[in-house]
C-alpha cells in the first residue's frame, strides 16, 4: 500500500512539474486565450506526447448518453450509470467484471481492470464527488469515491456514478459491474 501511495504521489508531482515547465516554456505576451496553469490540474501527459485538442473529441451529445449498468457491492445490488464517454464505453466492453477493492487515501476504493482503457476523446476534467466511478489514466486503475475527491485533473476521468451511501462504498471489498439487460 505504501508503494502504491508513493507511486501516485510521484506521478502527480511529475505531471504538475511538466505542466509548469510547459506553461513557462510556451508563455508569451500575446493576448491569445490561454488555459490557466494551476498545480491542481495536470494537463501534460506523463509520456510527453501531445494530447488531442477538444475539437477532436466527440460532441457533447455523443459523450453524454448515459448507460445503465448493474453493480453489486459485496453482494448488495445498487443502481449505477456510466456517462457514455469513450472511456466509459471501453469499460463497458469489458463487462461483466468483478474486482477486489482496496482503500486509497481515505477517499476512494481502487482496483485494476484487466487492461488500460482508452482515454482518447476524454471529457473535460471534473472533480470527483462521492459515488463517482472514475479512471486514473496514468496507472490504469478504477476508483470509487466515497468522499469528494481532489480538484479536477485530466488524468482522472469520471466514468459514471454509483448510487450508494458513503458507508457502503468506504467499506466495499468487492464490486461486480455488469451490463444492464
Amino acid at each position: 500500500m505504501t508503494t502504491f501511495t508513493l507511486r501516485r504521489a510521484l506521478t502527480a508531482t511529475a505531471a504538475t512539474g511538466l505542466l509548469l515547465v510547459a506553461a513557462t516554456a510556451c508563455s508569451d505576451d500575446s493576448t491569445a486565450e490561454q488555459a490557466p496553469a494551476t498545480p491542481a490540474s495536470s494537463s501534460a501527459p506523463a509520456s510527453g506526447q501531445p494530447q488531442t485538442s477538444a475539437s477532436a473529441s466527440p460532441s457533447g451529445s455523443e459523450r453524454s448518453t448515459p448507460m445503465d449498468i448493474r453493480v453489486t457491492i459485496d453482494g448488495e445490488p445498487v443502481d449505477a450509470t456510466l456517462n457514455g464517454s469513450p472511456t466509459a464505453r471501453d469499460l463497458a466492453s469489458l463487462l461483466p467484471l468483478t474486482l477486489d477493492l482496496e482503500d486509497f487515501h481515505g477517499t476512494e476504493r481502487v482496483a485494476d481492470p484487466p487492461r488500460k482503457l482508452t482515454t482518447e476523446g476524454a471529457p473535460e476534467p471534473q472533480a470527483p464527488k462521492a459515488g463517482d466511478l472514475a479512471y486514473f489514466a496514468p496507472w490504469g486503475n478504477l476508483a470509487i469515491f466515497y468522499k469528494d475527491g481532489p480538484s479536477a485533473s485530466e488524468d482522472l476521468l469520471v466514468l459514471g456514478h454509483i448510487d450508494a451511501d458513503a458507508d457502503q462504498l468506504s467499506g466495499a471489498d468487492r464490486i461486480t459491474i455488469e451490463a444492464a439487460s
